[in-house]
């Protein structure tokens, strides 16, 4: 989480999971991300078990929304947080008379102690886009870093990824969404923003479970849910 963030309201936030509905950066005629990431949601509810504690959260479609986006939806943010697990899960509901298709993505910001040499592994053959490039590659590395600026889009990746960093693993499991996005800016367009502190990029990789590439169609009444879970596993040895 940058310090530097706005916090302030219809403003995004440097940090934490922003929540991306219904289209994912530019693609798309809405603002970058969609409005879901600005919008004000309502709180739901929270629970707490022997085995952790969770916190619901909801956004419907309201005249605003629709002025931007045709879509009649609710959706419901459930974070449960376990002793060494996280987990976050996005549900999407129909409540209209016609069919709509969108983008989601938690786009979650990951703290790290040097992004240059934090190792994302799992992505091995995978099919990527670099975010502005038409053409599709094949990742050739046995492990990610954002030793260069990184903003790819990976498609059907497995559905678990292994983050190194300092001496610690990280488990990232993903479930719903179709695709990965691995994102650093690095130093040059770090500057160039003001919600991001001086070497800030150094100290974060974003890793997020999207569903981009199909879009996702969603019929009158049916719902779709997507989840992304974060475990520290073991230390390195």
């Amino acid at each position: 989480m940058s310090d530097r963030s706005a916090f302030e309201a219809g403003q995004p936030i440097r940090g934490g999971i922003p929540v991306v509905f219904p289209q994912f950066a530019g693609l798309g005629p809405l603002v970058k991300h969609g409005f879901a990431r600005t919008a004000q949601w309502s709180f739901a509810g929270a629970g707490e078990t022997q085995d952790g504690a969770s916190a619901s959260f909801t956004l419907e479609s309201s005249a605003a929304t629709l002025s931007a986006w045709p879509g009649i939806f609710r959706l419901a943010l459930v974070a449960t947080l376990r002793r060494d697990r996280l987990e976050v899960e996005l549900r999407v509901a129909n409540g209209g008379a016609h069919a709509f298709s969108f983008a989601a993505a938690l786009h979650t910001y990951l703290r790290v102690s040097d992004a240059a040499t934090a190792r994302l592994g799992g992505l091995m053959g995978v099919r990527y886009r670099e975010r502005e490039a038409s053409g599709v590659g094949v990742e050739r590395r046995a492990a990610v870093t954002a030793a260069e600026p990184i903003d790819r889009v990976y498609f059907v990746p497995p559905p678990a990824l292994r983050l190194e960093d300092a001496g610690r693993i990280l488990a990232i499991e993903q479930r719903g969404f179709t695709d990965t996005v691995v994102w650093n800016p690095g130093e040059e367009l770090a500057a160039r923003m003001p919600d991001m502190a001086p070497e800030g990029y150094r100290r974060m990789l974003c890793v997020e479970a999207a569903a981009i590439e199909p879009l996702v169609r969603l019929d009158p009444g049916s719902s779709w849910a997507g989840a992304q879970a974060i475990t520290i596993s073991r230390a390195v040895a």
